[in-house]
């Protein structure tokens, strides 16, 4: 999904000045130091397209934001993987990056995304466990 692209052919294009994007991937590396295998993601779909969608109709209200999106993907992903992009366009950088900085935050906080992190311990040990959201993001 090009998201740039989509922000570009929207009416409302022609009153930015400014495009920030956010993209998260897997990490490498818990932590704790522990090595990831890959990362699982799943979600109670309704409810979090729900919620993805609240955020970004709220933040499309500031003033001087044009368009806000949030996609993030589901299922089975490796290191360096995509998971998640994040677009403010706006009319000026100084409006666009916090509201940037805000969409991530509220979507970590808000959005029923939950995370299984397969990894290998310290000890060499293949380990598997569910990540509530803040925990997987300090």
């Amino acid at each position: 999904m090009d998201i740039i692209s989509k922000t570009k052919n929207k009416r409302a294009f022609r009153k930015a000045g400014a495009i920030a994007v956010f993209v998260g991937v897997v990490r490498g590396e818990t932590l704790k130091g522990e090595k990831v295998q890959k990362l699982e993601l799943q979600a109670y779909q309704e409810k979090a397209d729900e919620v993805l969608t609240n955020i970004c109709d709220d933040l499309r209200k500031k003033s001087g934001i044009v368009d806000v999106q949030i996609h993030h993907l589901l299922g089975e992903f490796h290191v360096g993987d995509d998971i998640v992009y994040v677009l403010v366009a706006g009319s000026h950088r100084e409006e666009v990056f916090p509201v940037l900085e805000e969409a991530v935050e509220r979507y970590k906080k808000d959005a029923p995304i939950f995370k299984k992190e397969l990894v290998t311990t310290l000890k060499g040990e293949k380990r598997a466990y569910w990540l509530e959201e803040q925990e997987s993001h300090r």
